[in-house]
């Protein structure tokens, strides 16, 4: 057994943009370790770890600072890879291999971590920044301690800015699938422990920009074979007495309650009609003659008697909406990512409403110009792949989204993508003005068509059907809490860097704000090019907090 004093440990500062995979030998590089914050923000950044030694050790993890009640570390966790990348790629991924990928966020136990023998691991350090802490310059040192001696560490700089960021303004969505929580943690529907569940992520999601739920007033019709179903998770109380359809809201009531307590300011109803082309009607339960029966589904067209069902069901719906006060913040899908070839179902769906939604916003994922040239729908989200078609026919306050589909030179979020990739997405939303994003996947923890439940622990890519990372964001924590994800803390800074332009250009103009982000590149910046760096994106972000600093009195300490 060798010494103590033979055994080497070693710590590096990186940003929150580096991906530390275990057999890679991380870079510091200082150009990237300046960090600055506004208040009002999370910011993070990593420490890298190793040691040269025989077997693993647990070593104690301190924050020394003098804002240390404000940091919080984590560890970063490989999880499995099944399925990289889609088979196409551009040059602009980390990897495109099966294998251990760095992502999931954990809290460590008895606060120590494991230092694996010439393995590389990572910490991820947040600072939640508020108006407790005053303007300044702040060190935080990152410890690994042994029988209480420091045997290795770090010392991160940090600017607090006394300015505080804006609230969000683009509205955010990424899709809560109720069902998959009560799969996974084996509670019935809507039982109180699958409402405190909903809690529990309904305020993650909140904490990391969301602001818009997806509501399932009967079982959303997402990623489901036909002729098969999800569990059942509908809202929506029926009855069928008399060949009448009889309306109960008292769960949906609680729902809408529920994200209200948690944050959320806007509702997206669930979609109307089956999804890839409004052939069918959604599963709908109802009792009848005091049993339960699945009345509509994929046995059922979408234009039919399910039209009549809507004829009575939308009215007291929206009534409800209204007398909730949350109708002038509601928002209705009819049919999720229809193609061309679907454009005559999606009409005969569409008009079979008349002019029941008059006065809502109708708004679906979509790559075809023609639904919204045919009047077919009212606030189209194409693919971030798609978006340019429409921008080029005038289109403004648009909406985007990304998801498998979106892998070849445009932003997203795979675990194969660099991080810078996904961040990104902040500044492209500030120049195009898109005044809303969505993603399908907050916590979708099924294979591909919802045909087996899975273990998202241990398949992050929904069966080897889309590239890892891109059906969920968050992971189903034992206790019944969400555990964060790289992806997700990385979008979250998007959002703050958006939120942070926007109130740069509120102090000088959208053309000040413009040339600070194109200034010193060969090209302006699309949703398909764009600079790769992780310099590139943090220092933009310190020269805006300088220029708000600049602007506001009594900013700086």
């Amino acid at each position: 057994m060798r010494k103590q004093s033979e055994i080497k440990y070693e710590m590096k500062l990186l940003s929150s943009l580096v991906k530390v995979f275990q057999d890679e030998t991380p870079v510091y590089r200082p150009e990237c370790q300046v960090l600055s914050a506004l208040w009002g923000e999370t910011v993070s950044f990593q420490a890298a770890y190793t040691g040269d030694f025989f077997m693993r050790e647990r070593l104690e993890v301190r924050v020394v600072s003098p804002i240390a009640d404000h940091v919080r570390v984590r560890t970063v966790e490989q999880v499995p890879v099944g399925r990289a990348t889609n088979g196409i790629v551009d040059d602009n991924y980390l990897k495109t291999t099966s294998g251990l990928y760095p992502d999931l966020l954990r809290d460590p136990k008895d606060g120590k971590v494991i230092v694996c023998s010439n393995q590389w691991r990572s910490l991820w350090i947040d600072v939640e920044v508020t108006e407790e802490i005053p303007a300044g310059e702040y060190e935080i040192e990152i410890q690994l301690v042994k029988e209480e001696k420091t045997v290795c560490s770090a010392v991160q700089k940090l600017t607090v800015y006394g300015v505080t960021l804006p609230k969000q303004e683009i509205m955010h969505t990424e899709w809560m699938h109720a069902d998959c929580l009560a799969d996974y943690y084996h509670v019935e529907v809507f039982s109180e422990e699958h409402w405190k569940l909903l809690e529990n992520y309904f305020t993650e999601s909140v904490k990391r920009g969301c602001n818009m739920m997806l509501t399932p007033l009967f079982t959303s019709p997402l990623d489901t074979a036909v002729g098969l179903e999800r569990t059942t998770t509908q809202l929506i109380e029926v009855e069928v007495k008399d060949g009448e359809y009889i309306f109960g809201f008292e769960q949906m009531k609680r729902w809408i309650d529920l994200c209200k307590k948690c944050g959320i300011e806007y509702f997206e109803m669930s979609h109307l009609f089956s999804q890839w082309g409004a052939k069918c009607a959604p599963k709908v339960v109802a009792m009848v003659d005091g049993k339960e029966e699945k009345i509509f589904g994929w046995h059922t067209p979408a234009v039919g008697e399910y039209t009549r069902f809507l004829q009575s069901f939308l009215p007291q719906l929206i009534e409800k909406l209204k007398e909730w006060q949350i109708a002038d913040v509601t928002y209705f899908h009819i049919s999720d990512e229809p193609r061309e070839e679907h454009l005559e179902s999606f009409r005969a769906a569409k008009e079979s409403l008349g002019h029941m939604l008059d006065g809502f916003h109708t708004f679906d994922a979509l790559s075809s110009y023609e639904f919204y040239r045919h009047g077919l729908i009212d606030k189209p989200i194409p693919g971030n792949n798609e978006i340019e078609e429409f921008l080029e026919h005038g289109l403004t306050e648009m909406w985007t989204y990304y998801c498998t589909g979106q892998f070849y030179e445009v932003s997203n979020r795979f675990m194969s993508m660099p991080s810078a990739r996904n961040r990104i997405y902040g500044i492209q939303l500030y120049k195009y003005d898109i005044i809303g994003i969505l993603h399908w996947g907050y916590n979708f923890y099924n294979s591909q068509f919802s045909i087996e439940h899975i273990n998202p622990y241990e398949v992050t890519d929904a069966g080897n059907a889309f590239p890892a990372g891109d059906p969920f964001i968050v992971y189903p924590g034992a206790d019944g809490y969400p555990e964060e994800s790289i992806r997700m803390m990385v979008h979250y800074e998007a959002l703050t860097d958006l939120r942070a332009l926007k109130l740069l250009e509120s102090l000088t103009s959208k053309e000040y704000v413009m040339e600070l982000i194109e200034g010193d590149l060969a090209e302006p910046i699309t949703f398909k090019k764009y600079p790769k760096s992780d310099m590139y994106l943090i220092t933009l972000r310190n020269k805006v907090n300088r220029e708000i600093a600049k602007r506001v009195p009594d900013s700086k300490s």
